[in-house]
């Protein structure tokens, strides 16, 4: 909560505990100046912090007490009013409840402070829009007809000048991210307040004459921007990180001319579909998000040569590439690291794509699940039988989760090869999906739905942050590797889990 609107609010309260002052003389002071203070608030509030619609009944509330008390002192000041007690009760009563209901709202959709990087550097940030001129645009209609992207980089920086980068740059997705979440097109649009930690724009820093590139790749119907805290903290540490927006698969992405293009990927999956036309139309996808990876790649190693314009030219050390990503994303870094250019990835908490077209991916790569996906894992090793009554709250039939079980042991007989190769395979306790997002810090109603877990949102960021560091040094800078030896006093809550890799399914 910001500090004008916390003066907003508190004098709101005092505003309601002054109404039940008896001493009529006390009772119009207290009010006018109180009110009069209250207003002075809302001005500065809307001046400088901004409007959001979930403190509407403070703004109607103070500017009606203004008035009231205005017109009482100046107006009618020796009028004898009448007014019922049952009337004085039902104001007071609906006064509560507005303030109530507002302090609920404030509590639900805060404008919240993302975490601070741990590294000495400050951070910049760019926007890149990508066309290739190879593929055809397969999920939706773009103006060249061409696959469009755009691709967001966090990088280290000189001293920070200047205004921080808004959290989300273009506050019309807002309204499509919470249809997103099923929420009411206004509910996140006070979000547009959050800022980042980077500079947009800064000059890139001279600490070190090249840094490491790592791509990232957010989930079905996700967005670059909730990414920003993982990007920031890894480009502080000096590395520059491209978040890609997989366009169509994104709840939303702005264009530089203004378009906004939402999700049409949800068309893929549907509730009549059998479990194999499922399966081959997340491959296909699954295909698509790839290539833009590829694409991607190609586009920097343009940009670190000059032939397309940027600070970042001869700054990218292209000899040094990781890619990680959370749900499809963690399948898409994991499908991309096939890449030779691409030497190591993280997947969190995603399952894996285009299985039976590939052998198992032999490179360094850290899978780090949520506590309830790596229960389910568990079960798959384990041959679990579904009960009707299990199958019903899934919603699906037991012919379906035998296939399922199918598809998740070989995707961990291609887990295990590949983390011989280097990584580890771990779980974090109390921790759902949305955890490796910045999801988590949206609102705290999440965790209390069990849509992000019971660990604080704060404390998994650290901890997700500390592990992808971690691995990405080992490998990229032939540094750290700590954590990756281990259980770690420090992160009580990270469970090395590499056992279930190794599981009954495999023959003796």
């Amino acid at each position: 909560m910001r500090l004008f609107e916390w003066l907003l609010f508190f004098s709101n309260a005092c505003l309601l505990a002054f109404l039940i002052i008896f001493n009529p003389r006390i009772r119009r002071t207290a009010l006018l100046l109180t009110s009069v203070a209250g207003s002075v608030f809302l001005f500065l509030h809307l001046l400088i912090e901004g409007y959001r619609i979930q403190l509407l009944f403070l703004y109607g509330f103070t500017i009606l007490l203004l008035m009231l008390s205005l017109k009482d002192v100046y107006i009618m000041p020796k009028a004898v009013r009448t007014v019922s007690r049952i009337r004085r009760m039902l104001g007071r009563i609906f006064i509560w409840i507005g303030l109530i209901a507002t302090a609920c709202l404030i509590y639900a959709f805060p404008v919240f402070d993302l975490p601070a990087p741990t590294g000495e550097l400050k951070v910049g940030t760019q926007v890149f829009h990508f066309i290739d001129p190879a593929r055809d645009e397969a999920y939706g209609q773009t103006p060249t007809g061409k696959r469009e992207l755009m691709v967001q980089v966090w990088y280290p920086a000189q001293a920070g000048t200047g205004k921080r980068a808004p959290f989300i740059s273009d506050a019309r997705i807002l309204r499509y991210m919470a249809a997103n979440y099923g929420l009411p097109g206004f509910t996140l649009q006070h979000l547009k307040y959050v800022s980042s930690h980077a500079y947009s724009g800064a000059e890139i820093s001279s600490a070190l004459t090249s840094y490491p590139l790592i791509l990232a790749n957010p989930g079905f119907g996700s967005s670059r921007f909730l990414h920003t805290s993982q990007a920031e903290n890894l480009a502080s540490h000096g590395y520059i990180v491209a978040v890609i927006d997989h366009t169509y698969n994104t709840f939303a992405t702005e264009f530089p001319d203004g378009r906004i293009t939402t999700s049409t990927t949800n068309d893929l999956f549907s509730p009549d579909h059998d479990y194999r036309t499922e399966s081959g139309n997340r491959d296909k996808l699954g295909k698509v998000l790839t290539d833009d990876v590829t694409f991607a790649l190609d586009q920097f190693e343009l940009i670190q040569s000059g032939q397309i314009p940027s600070q970042l030219k001869g700054r990218i050390d292209l000899g040094h590439v990781g890619v990680f990503g959370h749900s499809i994303g963690g399948a898409t870094a994991y499908d991309a690291s096939y890449d030779p250019r691409i030497a190591v990835g993280i997947d969190l908490d995603g399952g894996l794509y285009r299985l039976r077209e590939r052998e198992g991916l032999r490179k360094p790569f850290l899978f780090i699940n949520s506590e309830s996906e790596f229960e389910r894992l568990k079960m798959m090793r384990d041959n679990h039988v579904y009960t009707d009554t299990e199958l019903e709250r899934l919603g699906n039939t037991r012919e379906w989760m035998d296939q399922v079980t199918e598809d998740k042991k070989l995707e961990l007989e291609r887990m295990s090869a590949t983390v011989a190769s280097g990584g580890q395979f771990l779980y974090i306790d109390n921790t759902e999906h949305l955890n490796f997002t910045d999801v988590q810090f949206i609102s705290p109603i999440f965790r209390m739905l069990g849509i992000t877990g019971k660990i604080a949102p704060e404390r998994a960021n650290a901890v997700i942050n500390a592990y992808m560091l971690d691995f990405f040094d080992m490998y990229l800078k032939n540094q750290g590797g700590i954590l990756m030896k281990g259980p770690d006093s420090r992160f009580p809550e990270v469970k090395v889990s590499t056992s279930l890799l190794y599981s009954r399914n495999k023959p003796a």
